[in-house]
């Protein structure tokens, strides 16, 4: 719990005096009838807790002659628990996220209401985060639409830049998490190798690749395996996987295990036939090129987009250098996505400025490619590089990358 407490005292340090700030854990979204979507507690709300249950909150507060934290959880139903599974108890919310003031989430309106009208509020923070504006509004913008309604005289301020900037450094139990989700992708991508061949099916190789990850130890996949055989591996989020695998064609597998709220990502291209042809190894090995030069500029005070630079730089001079290109501005054919992101509790992990330069403790994808729709050759080679003091270290090293070892592992 200590690295819970820890987040939470920093957070509080931020927070101006007569402010409070709010973060629900979310509630289940219903898909049809009775079922509803898997449940995915807010990220931000973990982060401070490490709880991922529906119907809690967490206040963070100032309002008064002391700070105070205070954790709101579903009260225990044993008739309900029958039915839905057993809920925390006050005492197992402590133990976990070390707060100590645990109380109820239908006390947390009058709570609030409380500090409103006995102490000085002046503003409350909520997380407001929006990918897209007409994204449908998450279930805490909701509660901050309710907040400002009900309180339009208390200023609301965005909690996520916050957060985000602090979630971008990772601590050590945070970095040993995500290497242990890699450890398990690496043993998944060798259960798909030991059998891979022509004539299967693209969701063959995916459910391979998630019943290893899952007998391991996984609780489950970072996002949708994407598993794109031939023309299937020049779509860049292609989820169907649903087509035959022939001879002589690439599987390009983008996937990640998720181990503890924590994701690995990483992407590996395989010849389904055993060996690549002359000209995929030729094309391979130009992204491998970048995939490696990525790894040798990768360092603190280096942006995601300078990354991006060295790694068009590399893949333009290997396609002109085949005849493929005339120019580096045309490169944009062959490899229109950026070349990293940052990596944790999410797989495209909260950054509080996209050109935030890089700093030790940082973790982040290098993930180089290049798509050749007219000869159906799809290749991203993706691994995770942790940030440290002198650069940074490869922390998917072990899965193998090089077409060698890939050829060695699929000789039977």
């Amino acid at each position: 719990m200590q690295q819970y407490q820890a987040r939470r005292a920093a957070v509080m340090d931020k927070i101006g005096e007569y402010e409070m700030m709010i973060l629900y854990s979310g509630q289940s979204v219903p898909a049809t009838m009775d079922e509803c979507y898997p449940f995915e507690a807010n990220h931000h709300f973990f982060y401070l807790t490490g709880i991922r249950r529906e119907n809690m909150a967490l206040v963070l507060s100032r309002t008064g002659a002391e700070p105070k934290e205070i954790l709101f959880i579903e009260e225990p139903v044993p008739s309900m628990e029958r039915w839905t599974g057993k809920r925390l108890t006050c005492e197992e919310a402590r133990a976990i996220s070390g707060v100590q003031d645990v109380r109820y989430i239908d006390s947390i309106v009058s709570f609030i209401g409380r500090c409103a009208a006995r102490e000085t509020l002046e503003a409350a923070w909520f997380d407001c985060y929006r990918d897209a504006m007409t994204d449908s509004d998450s279930f805490n913008m909701r509660k901050a639409k309710e907040f400002a309604a009900a309180y339009p005289t208390v200023a609301l301020k965005n909690a996520h830049p916050m957060l985000a900037a602090m979630r971008m450094v990772k601590d050590e139990a945070e970095i040993e998490t995500i290497r242990r989700a890699i450890d398990l992708t690496d043993k998944g991508l060798r259960r798909v190798l030991s059998v891979l061949a022509p004539g299967q099916m693209e969701y063959q190789a995916q459910a391979e690749f998630e019943y290893a990850i899952r007998m391991n130890g996984a609780e489950g996949t970072a996002f949708p395996t994407i598993a794109g055989s031939g023309i299937n591996g020049c779509m860049l989020h292609y989820g169907t996987n649903h087509c035959v695998m022939e001879e002589g064609s690439l599987l390009l597998m983008d996937l990640g295990a998720k181990v503890d709220g924590y994701c690995a990502d990483i992407t590996r291209t395989y010849p389904v036939s055993g060996t690549y042809s002359p000209r995929q190894k030729e094309i391979y090995d130009i992204v491998l090129r970048a995939n490696l030069a990525v790894v040798e500029a990768a360092k603190p005070g280096m942006t995601t987009a300078q990354l991006n630079d060295v790694c068009k730089q590399v893949l333009a001079e290997g396609l002109m250098a085949i005849g493929k290109i005339q120019s580096e501005d045309e490169i944009g054919k062959y490899y229109m996505h950026g070349v990293a992101h940052h990596l944790g509790i999410d797989t495209h992990d909260a950054t509080a400025a996209s050109r935030a330069p890089l700093e030790p403790g940082m973790i982040i994808t290098d993930e180089p490619g290049l798509y050749i729709d007219e000869e159906q050759i799809g290749i991203r080679i993706e691994d995770d590089l942790l940030i440290t003091e002198e650069g940074c270290v490869v922390l998917s090293a072990a899965v193998p990358r090089t077409t060698e070892e890939i050829e060695a592992l699929l000789t039977r």
